[in-house]
C-alpha cells in the first residue's frame, strides 16, 4: 500500500499549553476590549493570530545561532546571509532590517513621496500604512476572481493586467514602482502565477517602471506554481524562486514567515541606485549596513532558514498541514477563501454571520466567538483592518471580510487542527443565534486593528 504523508521533521522539544474555562475567556476578551491582539499569550490555547515569527527553528538554525558573528561592522554572518539571498533571488544588493515593515520603511522613505500612486495586488496592512502615511495612494489591482471566496481559481492573487495598465496610462508620472505581494495575504493567502509575473514585468517595462515583490511568503508562492501551473512540476523550488525574482527589480522581506526565524527582514535589489538611496535611511532607522537591526546570530539562523525552506520537503510539509485543516472545514461545510492558500485558512465571515451588517464587523465578531468557544485566537482581515479612506475618512467596506487562522510553522500537530475545526464548527452550528456584532469606541489613524477598542452589541 502507498505510505501516508508524514512530517519532514521530528519533535525534540515541547512547550506546555494551558486550557482555560469559557468564563475565563469571556472575562479576558472583555478586558482586552474585544481586540484579540490585546490578549496575553497564556490566555490563548491555540494561537492562530499570525504565522509571523511564531514558527519553530531547526537544529541547524540553532547551531548557526551559536556560531553567529556579533561584530558591529563587517559581520561574517551578514555575508553568509547576503550570499544565501543572492543565490536564491539573484539580487546583488542586500540590506538587513529587523523585520518586514522596517524594510518597507527604509525603502519607501527613499521611493515614496506625497501624492505618489502605488499600484499592486491587495497591499497588506503595513504596506498600505507606509504608503498612506506618506500622503500617497495604494491602488488595488487584484483580479476580480479574488472577491468570490467560493470560486476555484488557482491563482486568485494575480494582478489584473487591465487594471494595472489603466493606472499607468492615467497616472504613470506619479507611480514610483509597482508592488506585487507573493503570496497575496489580504486576498486570502492566494498565489500569483509565473505567467502573471511575466505580464506585470512586460507592462512595467513598457512604462519604464520598476517592480518590487513583497516577499514574506515567496516560498509558498513557488510551491503553488510548482503544483498548479503547467510546466513547473519537475522544477525545484529554488529554480522557481530564481525565475520569479528575475521579473522583479527588488524585494522587501519579512523573514519571520518563509525565512523560518522569529525576527528579521531585509531589502534586496539588483539596482545600485535603490541600494544607495535606502542606505541613507537604514543607518539612522535600523543600524549599520551589515546588521541593520539584526543580531549576527539571527542573520546566521535566517541564512539557514532560507536554504531549508526552499527545499520541497520542508515547504510541502507546511502546506499539507494547512490543507489538512481545509479538508476538515470542507467536511463541516464552513466557507473559506478557496482554494486554500499556503499559510492560513481565511473564513468568509459575511457568509457565516450573514445576519450581522458590515457596520458591525462580522469577521471580528467571528474571531471573538471562536476565542470564547475554545481559546483559539485568530485575526480579522477585513473591514477593521481596511482602515478608513484617507480622504473621506469613511470606513472601507469594499473588500472581503475574513477571519484568518494562521498556522505557525513546525509548531502544532494535526490534533490541534482537529480542535480548531471542531471549535469553528460549534460556532458555525449556532451562527444564526449571533445577530449583533461590535462597534468601535476608539481607534488610531493608521493600522487601527492592532490597538482598536471595541464594544460588544446586543
Amino acid at each position: 500500500m502507498e505510505l501516508p504523508f508524514a512530517e519532514s521533521y521530528k519533535i525534540k522539544m515541547v512547550e506546555p499549553l494551558r486550557k482555560s474555562t469559557r468564563e475565563e475567556r469571556e472575562q479576558w476578551i472583555k478586558e482586552a476590549d474585544y481586540n484579540l491582539f490585546q490578549l496575553k499569550s497564556d490566555q490563548v490555547y491555540i494561537d492562530c493570530l499570525t504565522d509571523s515569527g511564531t514558527g519553530a527553528m531547526s537544529d541547524r538554525q540553532w547551531a548557526a545561532m551559536m556560531m553567529g558573528d556579533e561584530s558591529y561592522a563587517g559581520s561574517s554572518s551578514f555575508f553568509q546571509l547576503k550570499d544565501t539571498i543572492t543565490r536564491i533571488t539573484g539580487f546583488e544588493y542586500v540590506i538587513p532590517t529587523h523585520q518586514g515593515r522596517a524594510a518597507e520603511n527604509v525603502l519607501f522613505s527613499h521611493l515614496v513621496k506625497a501624492d505618489a500612486v502605488v499600484p499592486g495586488n491587495s497591499h497588506f496592512d503595513t504596506t498600505k500604512g507606509h504608503i498612506e502615511s506618506r500622503k500617497a495612494f495604494a491602488v488595488d489591482c487584484t483580479v476580480d476572481e479574488a472577491k468570490d471566496t467560493q470560486l476555484e481559481v488557482p491563482f486568485k492573487g494575480n494582478v489584473d493586467p487591465k487594471k494595472l495598465e489603466k493606472v499607468l496610462a492615467e497616472k504613470a508620472e506619479l507611480v514610483p514602482f509597482i508592488i506585487v505581494t507573493i503570496t497575496n495575504n489580504t486576498a486570502g493567502g492566494q498565489p500569483v502565477s509565473m505567467q502573471n509575473l511575466r505580464e506585470v514585468r512586460a507592462i512595467a517595462d513598457r512604462y519604464g517602471k520598476r517592480v518590487i515583490f513583497d516577499s514574506a511568503r515567496f516560498v509558498e508562492n513557488a510551491y503553488f506554481i510548482r503544483t498548479r501551473e503547467e510546466g513547473y512540476a519537475d522544477k525545484s523550488i529554488k529554480e522557481i524562486c530564481k525565475e520569479m525574482f528575475s521579473y522583479a527589480d527588488g524585494m522587501t522581506m519579512s523573514s519571520k514567515k518563509d525565512g523560518l526565524v522569529n525576527m528579521g527582514g531585509f531589502i534586496a535589489t539588483r539596482h545600485e541606485d535603490w541600494y544607495e538611496g535606502a542606505k541613507k535611511f537604514c543607518i539612522p532607522f535600523e543600524g549599520f549596513l551589515t546588521y541593520g537591526g539584526m543580531n549576527g546570530r539571527d542573520m546566521a539562523a535566517l541564512a539557514v532558514g532560507l536554504d531549508e525552506n526552499t527545499e520541497l520537503e520542508t515547504i510541502e510539509t507546511r502546506i499539507r498541514q494547512v490543507q489538512y485543516l481545509a479538508a476538515k472545514l470542507d467536511e463541516y461545510g464552513i466557507p473559506y477563501q478557496r482554494p486554500v492558500g499556503g499559510h492560513a485558512l481565511f473564513i468568509d465571515a459575511d457568509r457565516v454571520l450573514d445576519q450581522i451588517p458590515k457596520e458591525e464587523f462580522p469577521a471580528q465578531t467571528l474571531a471573538i466567538e471562536l476565542y470564547i468557544e475554545a481559546g483559539v485566537r485568530g485575526c480579522e482581515i477585513g473591514y477593521i483592518l481596511a482602515d478608513r479612506d484617507p480622504v473621506t475618512r469613511e470606513n472601507r467596506f469594499g473588500g472581503l471580510d475574513l477571519l484568518r487562522l494562521c498556522i505557525a510553522r513546525r509548531v502544532y500537530t494535526n490534533n490541534h487542527m482537529d480542535v480548531i475545526a471542531a471549535a469553528l464548527k460549534n460556532v458555525y452550528d449556532r451562527r444564526h443565534e449571533i445577530t449583533r456584532g461590535v462597534k468601535i469606541v476608539w481607534e488610531t489613524e493608521l493600522m487601527r486593528h492592532f490597538t482598536v477598542k471595541l464594544e460588544r452589541l446586543g
